[in-house]
């Protein structure tokens, strides 16, 4: 197809015929079918070349945060030799980067970098790229998208927060502030399955291998006080402003980078989405979820947790993340309190709000920061506020 400039060229021809018939100056006529020739060569020439390419993709940091900056590295290669290219990748949402080029083709790979800021947290889908090809002139081009489409997932910024909510152990007269079982999961033989394409071979049973002839893997069970939950309130009405849901979110992924880093296994539960892997996939999981998470208009906290709870959810550990907390959360805690041995309820509001009071009262340690606050000092507030009245029980 003519770029611009072609078609501005096919313009100027057609004014310079209609000057030709009025004046009848034959150099007119000449200078109008040269114009035309141009552009109908480069049109032949561009609709020639192949644009067969191959384009790869890399994203540094894999894991970002909102607020970081990431580089993306696109390498073209194309199967025949090609010149004046452009390369045009674009992260949806956030920006798009231009590159020009002279030569490419299959020995004479481009690389090109680019860094995009990520401003906010969400799921940005990148590429495919746009490759194209110019004539010497720039009078005609022919595009054609190259490569697989990738994404960047911006997680919500978080905190460093200290301490952990304190949990009895098996022991019922000993209590502990770092869960049970080894780090990250634990290492009680569940049952045998088959393989899966990704599965740690560490764990293979051979015996039980050699005997079926196909690879068998040992499933390990998660001791229950090293297993959490945390469950996200997104109920649009208890949050008055963007920011104060977006608080949440960013406390909702603290507590559970927090409790991964801590030896807990901990799951998301938001709405009716829930994460449920092993342990590493868990944590990414729940980033990702958050990442894209936004607040509802029709939910009825109450009923949903009461779902949940069929589901055999229990553990050390429940946190709860809401805006201004009411009734639906209280109910919530009872609902699942039975199957948890400590609740945290982290809640988008001052510590002195009326609803923390009433949710201390029934044995909920709170975490309130407001809108624009910082839930690190809140935190290790409740948590040594939990380990006192442990202790002294």
């Amino acid at each position: 197809m003519p770029t611009a400039r072609g078609w501005a060229a096919l313009g100027v021809a057609a004014a310079l015929v209609m000057l030709w018939a009025s004046f009848g100056e034959i150099e007119l006529l000449g200078t109008a079918g040269f114009l035309v020739a141009a552009v109908l060569v480069a049109v032949v020439l561009v609709r020639s070349s192949s644009l067969q390419a191959t384009v790869r993709r890399r994203i540094f940091p894999s894991r970002v945060h909102e607020g970081d900056r990431v580089v993306v590295e696109v390498e073209l290669a194309t199967r025949r030799p090609l010149g004046d290219l452009t390369l045009e990748d674009r992260v949806h949402g956030l920006g798009t980067a231009r590159f020009a080029a002279a030569h490419s083709g299959r020995h004479l790979p481009l690389v090109a970098r680019y860094e995009a800021a990520c401003r906010a947290r969400g799921v940005y889908p990148v590429g495919p790229a746009m490759v194209t090809v110019t004539d010497p002139l720039g009078l005609a081009d022919r595009s054609a998208p190259a490569g697989d489409p990738d994404r960047l997932v911006v997680f919500p910024r978080v905190e460093d927060l200290e301490g952990f909510p304190a949990v009895r152990g098996y022991d019922g007269s000993v209590r502990s502030t770092r869960p049970s079982g080894l780090p990250h999961g634990g290492a009680e033989f569940f049952t045998l399955r088959e393989y899966q394409v990704g599965d740690d071979l560490r764990r293979v049973h051979w015996p039980s291998s050699a005997k079926r002839d196909q690879l068998m893997i040992k499933q390990l069970e998660i001791p229950w006080l090293s297993r959490a939950l945390v469950v996200f309130d997104q109920r649009a009405s208890r949050y008055p402003t963007t920011d104060a849901f977006e608080q949440a979110v960013r406390g909702a992924a603290s507590a559970v980078r927090h409790l991964y880093a801590g030896g807990y296994s901990p799951d998301l539960w938001a709405g009716e989405q829930a994460t449920g892997l092993t342990s590493g996939t868990r944590f990414t999981q729940s980033m990702e979820l958050l990442a894209g998470i936004m607040p509802v208009h029709r939910l009825d906290l109450r009923a949903a947790v009461t779902r949940l709870r069929r589901t055999g959810v229990g553990g050390g550990a429940l946190v709860v993340v809401t805006g201004i907390p009411d009734e639906a959360v209280l109910g919530a805690h009872r609902a699942l309190a039975a199957d948890f041995n400590r609740t945290v309820v982290m809640a988008v509001t001052a510590p002195g709000d009326e609803g923390l009071a009433v949710l201390r009262n029934a044995g909920v340690a709170t975490v309130g920061a407001g809108p624009s606050g910082s839930w690190a000092p809140a935190w290790r507030t409740a948590m040594e506020l939990s380990w006192s009245t442990a202790s002294a029980g």
